[in-house]
């Protein structure tokens, strides 16, 4: 049994589709602080399944992790269509969503700035220039 079975049971049993919490929530669950990798690193917080047992426990409960915050110290966790079945496959639940949903709430543009308009600059593929 893994020592993140609490997190992956309380998971399992939430009547919601979306679940917005906090670090320290986590921790309460688990009943142990996260590793400190978890507060510098977004990568530990990404839906692989061979990226941390952690991961495991969300995927096998059937939720994915998106928009996670580690200046706020929250996250977001959002239940699959398929929901917990007690395997990895969670993850390929993700991919056929979108190749890019990992980077979901990552990137953001100015709501003044049109990625649409022209830059005026032409890129040479033959040269690997503008």
């Amino acid at each position: 049994m893994s020592k993140y079975e609490p997190l992956k049971r309380h998971l399992a049993t939430l009547p919601v589709p979306v679940w917005r919490t906090s670090f320290r929530e986590i921790e309460r669950i688990l009943g142990f602080p996260l590793p400190p990798s978890s507060r510098r690193h977004r990568a530990l917080w990404s839906n692989n399944p061979q990226n941390h047992v952690m991961t495991k426990a969300w995927l096998n409960a059937g939720w994915l992790t998106e928009q996670v915050d580690l200046e706020k110290e929250e996250l977001v966790f959002r239940k699959t269509v398929s929901g917990g079945n007690g395997n990895s496959s969670a993850g390929s639940s993700q991919a056929a969503q979108s190749p890019f949903a990992g980077l979901k709430g990552t990137v953001r543009i100015h709501a003044d700035f049109d990625i649409t308009e022209p830059t005026g600059e032409e890129w040479s593929a033959e040269s690997g220039t503008l």
